[in-house]
């Protein structure tokens, strides 16, 4: 699992969603899998479910459109039986979450396309209204966590002290 999968996941577990993260589906009788579902969720409150495949690569649309395609099929068909026990919702809300996303796309594979400063910007939005000596983000969900901590502190004034001393401080102490 790459950083943005972590992150997606903690994302909607803070939001509320039970989360499954890099779920292998489709076993093959000879061995291995069909493929592997990034992030799937379901809110039990909004009934919301959903379908994330992360994406840092630089590919053309053309080739994403094959292999999201591929993916989303997989999701439709294997996602209903992953929270077995829930009623769950017929409709499956599929996102393509993209590091590179040039252009003004808005679809892929039959999902939605969903830009990483779009998603890191709903996330800051959210947790800029926390702050986190009050409510801090669980320690569970790390990624989040320094988020919360970069949103409240990161555009400060450097203080008076530092972990990592600039480098004339570090001459004057010799």
């Amino acid at each position: 699992m790459n950083h943005l999968e972590q992150l997606t996941a903690e994302w909607l577990e803070y939001r509320g969603y039970f989360v499954r993260q890099s779920v292998l589906v489709g076993r093959r009788e000879k061995g291995g899998y069909e493929g592997e579902l990034d992030i799937v969720g379901i809110n039990p409150t909004t009934r919301h479910l959903i379908h994330v495949e992360c994406s840092l690569d630089a590919d053309s649309w053309s080739e994403r459109e094959r292999r999201f395609s591929a993916k989303f099929e997989r999701g439709r068909q294997y996602v209903p039986s992953l929270f077995s026990g829930l009623d769950l919702p017929t409709e499956l809300d599929q996102v393509g979450l993209f590091l590179m996303a040039g252009g003004a796309r808005s679809e892929v594979g039959g999902g939605r396309v969903v830009r990483v400063a779009d998603f890191i910007c709903e996330v800051t939005s959210h947790l800029k209204n926390f702050r986190p000596e009050k409510s801090a983000v669980p320690s569970g969900l790390p990624l989040l966590r320094t988020l919360q901590l970069a949103t409240h502190f990161g555009a400060s004034q450097p203080g008076a002290s530092q972990l990592v001393p600039s480098a004339s401080a570090l001459e004057a102490a010799l």
